[in-house]
């Protein structure tokens, strides 16, 4: 437990300080963007690349895999009969839908299974999911919906091979086959790589910090009844199922179980304010949905750590 409490500290921490850079603007009105940026981009893929090339590819498709596609799915439909008897529109049903169960898995899964559960790694079966299955699907939805969409229409083949465009799908892919085949990198090769792995926690936490500076208050407006119906299956009812699918139907326990339900209760992502804007769908409910999760996930992870760590 005090190990858990020190590792919340620790990102907390650092987020602060990200957030006293965005308050003084020390790193300009782009800090964020050009933090989270370069974390997605190069650091990210090299700690998933460098961690991945050295796990055990059973692991990451075994247990991990299943409770994540299973309660995620769970989560994202959960969104749709509520939506639909309210009778709202279509893009905010789908953009719901996905904010309730697409978790934070980039920027705040990594620090958090690397200093809460101890292995980065365990988050690997998430970003598969995610990447592989609930993206392309989700931006098909998105794209194909009449309406409300202003952006351009990418053709199916670009959709569909979305995630191969992806650098964290594309480093996820290297590692598991690196791993899977017994290959050993050089260290010239992996050397660099490491370094700039190291910079992935770091730069993550910072740009979330910096980007707390100036938030408004999440929840108010015509959406508001959708945003805290998304934030409560998010940081609420998708833990629960994690946990009663996890620990009722395949028995597990101990640390299997705490990273299934910890990385169920992660915030909705910011690529689904991303996603969002791209397809001028729901753009408010997906921000205020991102934002409230967040804040709400602190105490709820530290309720999830103290009852199961």
């Amino acid at each position: 437990m005090v190990g858990v409490l020190e590792g919340f500290l620790v990102i907390g921490v650092v987020v602060a300080v990200g957030y006293v850079l965005g308050r003084g603007r020390l790193l300009g009105d782009q800090g964020s963007k050009v933090l989270a940026r370069t974390a997605f981009f190069v650091a990210t893929p090299a700690l998933l690349f460098t961690t991945l090339s050295h796990s055990d590819v059973g692991a990451v498709l075994s247990s991990g895999l299943v409770v994540t596609a299973v309660t995620s799915t769970v989560a994202c439909l959960l969104f749709v009969p509520l939506a639909l008897l309210r009778r709202r529109p279509a893009g905010e049903v789908v953009v719901g839908s996905m904010a309730s169960g697409y978790v934070n898995a980039g920027n705040l899964g990594i620090p958090i299974a690397t200093y809460v559960l101890g292995d980065s790694a365990a988050v690997a079966p998430v970003l598969l999911f995610q990447l592989a299955i609930l993206t392309p699907l989700f931006t098909t939805l998105m794209d194909v919906l009449p309406g409300d969409g202003r952006g351009e229409r990418p053709g199916w083949v670009r959709v569909a091979f979305a995630p191969l465009r992806n650098p964290i799908a594309i480093a996820t892919a290297a590692g598991l086959t690196v791993s899977a085949t017994g290959v050993v990198l050089p260290e010239p090769v992996t050397a660099p790589i490491e370094l700039l792995a190291d910079l992935a926690v770091p730069a993550m936490l910072l740009a979330f910090g910096i980007s707390l500076h100036g938030a408004r208050r999440p929840g108010t407006g015509e959406t508001a009844v959708s945003v805290w119906t998304a934030v409560a299956i998010k940081n609420v009812a998708h833990p629960v199922i994690a946990w009663a699918f996890a620990a009722v139907v395949l028995g597990l326990t101990g640390p299997a179980l705490l990273a299934a339900v910890v990385l169920a209760a992660l915030p909705t992502a910011q690529n689904v304010f991303g996603y969002a804007v791209r397809y001028d769908r729901a753009v408010p409910l997906a921000r205020d949905v991102a934002l409230a999760s967040t804040v709400v996930a602190v105490p709820v992870l530290l309720v999830i750590a103290a009852l199961l760590a």
